[in-house]
């Protein structure tokens, strides 16, 4: 028996929803371990679409324990709204059945105001955030002056917290020519609501450590895509958060000897919300076919998502990077209909060819894709089940795009629908 982490070997949008409430329907216990609601995964069970955010995917299948960890940070309206949203739709949510890490650091109001103003200023050079405070919320905990979820226990140690992130915050706020926080209000704001949040704080690690002596099948779920690891990925244009599959031992205060299977969602081809370098992106028909068919839209945001050709090199990156066991490629079926398919395996950059993204942001612009054409298939794959009932070309570029990653497929998403997957190695068996 394994415990997996899932992640994006990409820019995120790979697919991870349908992936995740497969292997959470296995799983005993599922965890959320970095990012906050910037994050979205969309399920449907038996006719039911659930957009979750902040919620671990778990959360919508009965006797499974959710977990959001200390490498989260929680906007703790966004997150009471939620459980609103999904109760609405059925779905039981308690003490029972979901917990929060005590150590848990807050997004508050302030910070959602911070990102967008800084967008705003960004002008071309913006990040493409979704302006929802994450960046700020993470910056307030590493310059530890954040509001953790156990600082709702104590009025009097809130009102400190507070004076502290506030003399920071306001000064910034002062000097662009912003309205100060006034910290009685938003004291009041929290204390109200903190008996609902406080109702799910839990030391996190310590249940963990329990779940794993009780033998339950742990699911580690990753919010976004390795390429926006803000160690790893096209920095500056990442997000607050490490993605890699290595992070889910901080994010949640277990081993690493706890992961025993890293399974990267990976698309097909390759798509990017917001700004950044993006070296197989197709500004063309092609591009346009595949977000049509692909319904690339943003679950959060709803922004349309940049189209372009699967990208094998950074694919091959972030599979070294992250330590990733196998792959899930999703969405096969939406290059049913193109007479060729490409496939990036190499870069050029100043006349010269390399095999890897370079670090440097200057670079990562400046580098042209060197591609391996394939043949189409021409035909559907949209809910095939079988390897061997794939048409001969998908079947030639699943090996070929294998063969390149130097990881193995272990299974293939033919359509949104969860049973449509052809399942080649089970992460929790293997």
């Amino acid at each position: 028996m394994n415990n997996v982490a899932v992640i994006g070997s990409q820019w995120g949008d790979e697919g991870k929803g349908k992936i995740v409430d497969w292997l959470s329907s296995e799983a005993d216990v599922v965890v959320r371990f970095q990012g906050g609601h910037n994050a979205g995964h969309t399920l449907v069970i038996d006719g039911i679409t659930y957009k979750l955010r902040l919620l671990p995917s778990g959360i919508v299948r009965k006797n499974k324990i959710s977990i959001i960890g200390n490498g989260v940070v929680i906007d703790p309206w966004a997150f009471l709204d939620e459980i609103e949203e999904i109760k609405s739709k059925g779905v039981k949510v308690g003490i029972d059945n979901l917990i929060i890490s005590e150590s848990a650091n807050l997004i508050l109001p302030f910070h959602k105001e911070m990102d967008e103003i800084r967008e705003d200023a960004a002008g071309k050079a913006k990040i493409g955030t979704t302006r929802r405070g994450i960046g700020p919320a993470y910056e307030d905990k590493i310059g530890r002056r954040s509001i953790r979820v156990m600082d709702l226990i104590s009025e009097k140690n809130l009102d400190q917290r507070l004076e502290t992130v506030l003399l920071h915050h306001n000064a910034i706020r002062k000097g662009l020519g912003k309205n100060i926080f006034k910290k009685d209000k938003l004291k009041r704001d929290l204390l109200k609501i903190a008996p609902e949040i406080l109702k799910f704080s839990k030391p996190v690690w310590k249940k963990i450590y329990e779940f794993k002596k009780q033998n339950k099948k742990i699911l580690f779920e990753g919010a976004q895509g390795i390429l926006l690891d803000v160690d790893h990925g096209t920095y500056p244009f990442v997000t607050s958060s490490n993605t890699v599959a290595s992070a889910a031992a901080t994010g949640s205060g277990c081993g690493p000897n706890s992961i025993n299977y890293v399974l990267g969602i990976t698309k097909a081809y390759t798509t990017r919300v917001g700004e950044g370098p993006f070296p197989t992106e197709l500004k063309d028909d092609i591009g346009e076919k595949l977000g049509t068919r692909g319904k690339e839209f943003g679950t959060v945001t709803s922004r349309k998502r940049r189209c372009g050709w699967f990208d094998g090199v950074l694919v091959r990156q972030t599979i070294k990077i992250s330590g990733i066991d196998g792959i899930a490629l999703t969405k096969l079926d939406v290059l049913d209909e193109l007479d060729e398919i490409k496939m990036c395996v190499a870069y050029k950059i100043d006349g010269k060819e390399i095999d890897y993204l370079p670090a440097a942001v200057e670079d990562q612009l400046k580098v042209k894709p060197i591609y391996k054409s394939f043949k189409g298939w021409k035909s559907e794959t949209k809910g095939i089940k079988k390897f061997d009932d794939l048409p001969e070309n998908a079947k030639t570029y699943i090996k070929e795009l294998e063969k390149f990653i130097e990881t193995k497929v272990s299974s293939i998403s033919t359509s949104p629908e969860r049973n449509d997957t052809i399942l080649i190695e089970d992460p929790f068996k293997n």
